[in-house]
Formats: structure tokens, C-alpha cells, sequence
């Protein structure tokens, strides 16, 4: 079952001789529980893309579709409410919040919606992060591994039809980017859940269900990725 669609989706950047096409007609669509990979160089398109499907920024033209939803047709507090019910968004940088504690900063998105905090499912989440034992730590306190997992918490507490994550992995050492894609592999199997993922490593790309390149904000399909 199709959960996202884009219809010639376009991002434009400046005007007239300083104007720069970031996305050019983009056209897919996932299916529910899949995993897909976005992969291309730097300046390609990918965090564009990603942006857009999150509605985290606006297209020039075309449509993002989630669940039936026509993002771009919402309002923008629609919106939000319709982003943080439906969509949990890993950033690289993980921007948690300085001033709230492990814990804190994964129930983040519970207290914005004002929602019953479901503790047992919290508890259960930090468990599954490593992190019970770091739930009172605040972001500074946290190694780089440990801050990222407390970002995928905070992506997941409201257990989101799709996770969105961008290049979670990129600033974490080998073992960290294992654990990592080991806890979100588990997320979207034990929860049913659809994975896009900018990356640039190819040892990941290679074990999604499909992989899509993306050069000079083309889109382009494709089913395994070459070492060249």
C-alpha cells in the first residue's frame, strides 16, 4: 500500500541569473513498511527532498502525499500537528534541546501535542536506546552515539507511520553507525513503520529495499548501488 507520493515536486532558489533549480519534476512513491535509501553527492538535491516530504519547507510546485494528505494544501499549525503526528524527522545534527534531559527531550514531542505520556512506552523506548541510564543526563553530558539515540527516541515516541532520517549515521564512528541502523531496522519492524534515509554509506544503502539517486536534482531509480 502507497503511504508517500510526489508529483512533480520542484524547489527553486533565488531568481533570474542567481537562480537555481534544487529539485527538477519529482516524481515517486514509497510503499508502506519499505525502506528506501537516497543517495548522491553533496549539493545533488538529497536534504531538499528530504526537507520538502518532511514539510519542514515548502516547494516551488508539485505536491508531497502522505497518507492521502496533500501536505502543501494545509495550513501551516496543520501542518505542524499533522508533521508531528505522522512524521518522525532524524536530523545528523540531532538538535535536541540543551536545557532538557535525555528523557525530557524524548517526551518533547508528547508535551507539544499535549498528549498523555504513555511512561511504559517511554521506559520501554529509552531500554531499547541504551539509555535508561542516561535519562537525567542533559545533551552535553551525552557522547555523540548517545545524543543520536536520544534524537531517534524523540522521532519515535509518537510511533509515526514514517520515519524520515538524514544521514543519521554521518557523524558517528563505525560502531555507533551499526547500533544506530540496528535500532531503527528493529523500530520499523516491530512497529510497522515506512524508513527513508539520506546516506552516504554504501554498506547501508545496501540493505534497503530500494535505493534512489538523486543528481543535480533529478531524481533517478534505481535497485543496487555500484562502489564507482
Amino acid at each position: 500500500m502507497e503511504i508517500l507520493k510526489t508529483i512533480d515536486l520542484c524547489k527553486t532558489y533565488g531568481s533570474a541569473e542567481a537562480k537555481v533549480e534544487a529539485l527538477k519534476n519529482v516524481n515517486f512513491s514509497v510503499q508502506h513498511g519499505e525502506f528506501v535509501a537516497i543517495v548522491g553527492a553533496s549539493g545533488s538535491g538529497k536534504s531538499t527532498l528530504m526537507h520538502l516530504l518532511a514539510g519542514v519547507d515548502r516547494p516551488a510546485s508539485g505536491q508531497v502525499i502522505i497518507d492521502g494528505t496533500d501536505l502543501y494544501s494545509r495550513s501551516e499549525e496543520e501542518l505542524a500537528v499533522f508533521r508531528r503526528r505522522k512524521i518522525g524527522f532524524i536530523f545528523q545534527s540531532y538538535n535536541l534541546i540543551p536545557v532538557l534531559s535525555t528523557e525530557e527531550n524524548i517526551k518533547l514531542p508528547m508535551l507539544l501535542e499535549n498528549k498523555r505520556v504513555d511512561e511504559n512506552y517511554v521506559q520501554e523506548l529509552m531500554g531499547i536506546l541504551g539509555l535508561t541510564e542516561r535519562r537525567h543526563h542533559l545533551p552535553s553530558e551525552l557522547s555523540g552515539g548517545q545524543q543520536q539515540r536520544t534524537a531517534i527516541g524523540r522521532a519515535l515516541i509518537n510511533k509515526p507511520s514514517i520515519i524520515l532520517a538524514d544521514e543519521p549515521t554521518g557523524n558517528l564512528d563505525s560502531k555507533n553507525s551499526r547500533d544506530i541502523m540496528d535500532l531503527l531496522m528493529f523500530s520499523v519492524k516491530k512497529y510497522n513503520q515506512t524508513l527513508i534515509m539520506i546516506t552516504h554509506d554504501l554498506n547501508i544503502a545496501k540493505i534497503a529495499d530500494r535505493v534512489v539517486r538523486i543528481e543535480d536534482g533529478v531524481l533517478l531509480q534505481a535497485n543496487e548501488v555500484s562502489e564507482s
